[in-house]
């Protein structure tokens, strides 16, 4: 069980040739005893991104705030502060920010995505 605030979750800086300006927070994981799952607070800066790729799992996003573009197999959407989305298995994507300011989402994956 865990109760805590984003606020006192330190960022780690995604460091990836193909990412600018993203940072990483793991709120929920199966340390915490959700097994098989980790909840994340993904923020991408000014002009920022995170890298165009695709894998075997899925995942569940939830934007908190900012406008940004999900790249979605070859076709774009706009988000924004409340959309969310789906992205399936093996589809290539890529989260933009689009705005000033951050862009932030949450990011639901199974365990092994967050390795």
């Amino acid at each position: 069980m865990i109760v805590s605030n984003e606020k006192d979750i330190k960022g780690v800086e995604v460091k990836n040739p193909e990412v600018k300006n993203a940072v990483m927070k793991a709120l929920i994981s199966p340390k915490e005893g959700w097994d098989g799952h980790v909840m994340r607070v993904m923020e991408v800066g000014e002009e920022g991104y995170t890298p165009r790729h695709s894998h075997p799992w899925p995942h569940i996003n939830y934007m908190l705030e900012g406008k940004g573009v999900l790249h979605i197999d070859g076709e774009d959407h706009e988000v924004e502060a409340g959309s969310f989305a789906y992205v399936p298995a093996d589809k290539l994507h890529q989260f933009k920010n689009v705005g000033e300011g951050k862009f932030r989402f949450i990011c639901i994956v199974p365990e092994e995505g967050h390795k």
